[in-house]
């Protein structure tokens, strides 16, 4: 990882974490993003890889930064802070990523939902827990079908 200055880095509230992590994101800056993480904290993406330390969630990102993402702009939407004690917070995010490589041709704009969890230290608020889900309009839950693939699926409609 790079060398920072800390201050640049430093989420005083904990809706600062979310929206720094976006910044780092639109900068290609993986060690920032890594740093924002509990040196220990876990890391579950769209498709369930589970990162559980602060050097594996910077490997993921910077590979991602460099591969799957290297053209694409992340921005925030709606911002949910649940405050769970002074020093622990859950904040959920609303995202909206265009511009993913997609081995090919031009992928669509994706949506998720981001939940930071994060606790107030020393340096100032760090997630312990991040997952992100992606929003797949018109289902409520998947379906896996008997040759492995995932389909969205909506019992609402009949």
């Amino acid at each position: 990882m790079r060398h920072h200055d800390k201050s640049m880095n430093t989420a005083e509230r904990p809706e600062d974490v979310p929206r720094l992590f976006v910044e780092h994101w639109n900068a290609r800056r993986a060690d920032l993003m890594a740093a924002l993480f509990e040196e220990d904290a876990d890391f579950v993406n769209v498709v369930g890889l589970w990162w559980e330390n602060r050097a594996d969630i910077f490997a993921a990102h910077d590979y991602g930064l460099k591969v799957i993402f290297k053209d694409s702009t992340l921005k925030m939407g709606r911002v949910k802070v649940r405050q769970l004690a002074d020093d622990v917070a859950v904040v959920h995010v609303r995202m909206r990523l265009s511009g993913q490589s997609d081995l090919g041709g031009k992928a669509g704009t994706r949506q998720t939902v981001f939940s930071f969890v994060v606790r107030k230290g020393g340096a100032g608020w760090l997630c312990v827990s991040a997952q992100n889900t992606d929003i797949v309009p018109g289902a409520e839950t998947y379906i896996r079908t008997e040759t492995g693939e995932l389909l969205p699926a909506d019992y609402r409609k009949k």
